[in-house]
Order: C-alpha cells, then structure tokens, then sequence
C-alpha cells in the first residue's frame, strides 16, 4: 500500500501544528497519510522511529557545497542527507565564469537538493579575497547567466568584506542589488568584515537597500559591519529591516558566529528567522560540524526545540519562496523528513571567538527522506560520531526542549 511508513515518532512540525505520537506515510515521493497507527502491513519499508523526532526535511540556508570546483566545498550529501538534511542552499560559491559545473556535474551527483545563490563576482569563491578589482564584478554577465538558468539560481550573493569595500565601496552591494532586482531574485548579504579594515558604521547604509524576502546572514557576527554599535545596542536600521520583511539569518560560519552578540540581539527582540551553518571543508572539521550541532547550539541559546524546527524547516522554505513545497509535513507535500535524536547528557559547544556554551541536550540524526528515498546519515563529522564535545564534570548549564 504505502512505500514507507514510519512508525511510533514525535511527529513534530509547528507549521502544521503537528507535535505528537503518530505514524508518517510515504508514496510515490509524497507523504501519503500522517496519523496515529497507520498499518504498515503491504508497506514496502517500515522503520520504527519510537523515541525520535519527526520534522519536515531540515533546510540549510547558507552552505558551501561547490566540491571539486572550490577547494573548501563540501560534497552536497555529506551536509545534506548523510547529516540530517535535505535541502542545501549553495550561498554564492559559484559567480558568472564559474557556475556552469553547478547543473552539469554537483546537482546531478547529489541527492540532496541544491538551491544554489550566485556570487556577484565573477569567479565566486574560487578564490580568496574573491573581489579584487573593479572587473571582478561584470553584470551584464551575471544578468546572462541569471536569464540561463532561471528558476535553478534563486539569488544573489555578495559578500560586505574587505577588500571588496575598499575597492568598490558601496557599488558594490548596489551592483547586487541592481542584479537581484532585474533577475527577479533576492539577495542575500554576508556581514561582518573578517579582515577588520573597513567602517563598522557601514551597516547603517546596507541595510536600506534591503527589501522584503532579502536575506540578511551573519548577523551573529562580532566582526565590524554587524547589527550591533559601539555600545552593543542595534543599530536602528536592524529593526527596520526585519519590520520591512528582511529575513535574519544567523550563518555560524568559521568566523562569523558570537553568542555574546546573539544573546544581545535576542535580549533586544531581534530574533533570527533561519539558522544555518554555513559549512565548508575547514569549518566542518574546526568549528561548525553540522546543521544538527547549529540546532544544538540555539537550544542551549533558549530557545524551545518547535522553535530551532521552524527556524530550520518553514522559515527557511519561506524564505526560498518553497513553502508551498518544503519546510512542512502535510499529505500530498514532497516527502522531505528528517528523523532526529534528541540526546540528554552534558555538553560544550564553543562560538567562533573563544566563549564556550555549556548545554545539556544535543540533537542528533537518525535518518533522512528526500523525496521518499531513505538515507542513514553517516558516522559524522567528529571522531565519536555527531555529538558535541562531552563535559565530564556535572554541570549547572543547560538548554531547553
């Protein structure tokens, strides 16, 4: 009768206020029936999920997985459905001159589904500083190849870092926001200067120029350039963004992630909408690990675990414009699910400047569906496996469910 049926979960989906014991339904790709006991006898696969969480296909937001194009790019499946996650959005790693292996030969080898933003220069991240002239930028290519492959490219990157600003100043991001415009497509933002070199004031032009359904990421950063002035309040045009429908994206990244300036945020009503990890080879192995570690940390940050869902499910699904598609758990949507552990014992994780969180449940993989096919996630990306740094000693700390 069914393709697959899982069975005696915390099915747990905000989005379709779903949060209790019940059995999920596959066919054909789609989920087929959400409901307690569903028989499973005719079912080609049964998988007991007694004891996990069942939420729509986590959504990485901010992610590199240009793998054997960009030395740092991850192969898609090993952020996506070996980790937990189902749907990848690839941030710009590929400009212009650089993007035609994207469809060619990274998204057909991926289960995982790719979302790829493309960077307003030229060559991408192929190399590092990636702007480094005024002719690193051309937009009537960048415009051509948005025209070449309209609906697989969703955006435009740019990157507010040195020394792009100090070559360009803010043409640059208006060359990107002219291309996003004229394309159709949103743009997405990095913040955060990690060379510390240009104004922090910055910020206060940017943020204007930002309209509803852009994308604000990294704006956890403790580097020059973020939400935050000199005396840690937000800079006014923060809020204005996130009223005007600007979506917050908190991206821990190798060198972008403060849970200082997250708490300081929070504490001051500007909440993130998306978490994402934006992982990469060296930030997989260091510091970021994984989508699942991301949720980890934002459960010790406070927040409730139907919140860290929707943060990585709905939101991010809104944001892409998918939501009629991905991010929720409902018959006849695609059937993207991850099942997930959620562990209790004790646990660090650490920011990208030095402060350590102590947090007492970890989230964990257990298995992923993408478009009904099933996926074990692999060992992950530690020597003992997913979960965080363990902490020996009994600890006050915590995080919430």
């Amino acid at each position: 009768m069914y393709d697959l049926v899982l069975k005696g979960g915390r099915v747990l989906d905000p989005s379709s206020k779903l949060d209790g014991k019940q059995d999920v339904a596959v066919e054909a790709g789609t989920i087929a029936r959400i409901a307690p006991d569903i028989a499973s006898k005719g079912a080609k696969q049964t998988i007991d999920v007694s004891g996990r969480v069942v939420t729509p296909g986590l959504i990485d937001l901010h992610a590199h997985v240009y793998e054997g194009v960009n030395r740092t790019g991850v192969h898609p499946d090993l952020a996506g459905v070996l980790a937990g996650v189902t749907t990848v959005v690839d941030a710009g790693s590929a400009g212009a001159a650089t993007f035609g292996a994207f469809p060619r030969y990274v998204i057909p080898n991926s289960h995982t589904e790719v979302v790829p933003f493309l960077h307003i220069c030229r060559t991408g991240l192929a190399t590092n500083p990636d702007i480094i002239a005024e002719s690193s930028i051309d937009l009537d290519e960048t415009l051509d190849v948005m025209r070449e492959h309209k609906g697989l490219i969703r955006g435009i990157k740019a990157r507010m870092v040195s020394p792009a600003l100090e070559i360009m100043g803010m043409r640059m991001p208006e060359l990107a926001k002219r291309a996003a415009r004229e394309s159709g497509t949103k743009l997405m933002v990095h913040i955060g200067d990690t060379a510390k070199r240009y104004d922090p004031n910055v910020i206060r032009k940017l943020l204007p120029m930002l309209d509803q359904g852009d994308i604000l990421t990294h704006y956890f950063t403790a580097n020059p350039g973020g939400v935050l002035d000199a005396n840690g309040k937000l800079v006014p045009e923060a809020r204005e963004a996130a009223d005007r429908g600007v979506w917050l994206d908190t991206a821990h990244g190798r060198m972008n992630f403060s849970f200082d300036v997250g708490r300081r945020c929070i504490d001051q009503g500007l909440l993130p909408h998306c978490i994402s990890t934006d992982l990469t080879v060296p930030g997989r192995a260091n510091t970021v690990h994984s989508m699942v570690e991301i949720m980890t940390r934002f459960l010790g940050l406070g927040f409730s675990l139907p919140d860290v869902v929707t943060m990585s499910t709905a939101n991010p699904a809104r944001a892409l414009g998918e939501e009629g598609r991905l991010g929720s758990l409902a018959v006849g949507r695609q059937a993207d699910i991850s099942v997930l552990e959620l562990r209790d014992g004790e646990w660090t994780v650490n920011d990208v400047v030095g402060a350590v969180m102590r947090v007492t449940r970890a989230v964990v993989p257990f298995l992923t569906v993408k478009r009904g096919k099933v996926f074990t996630p692999e060992w992950g990306p530690r020597p003992w496996g997913w979960e965080p740094d363990r902490v020996l000693a009994p600890s006050a700390g915590g995080g919430c469910c």
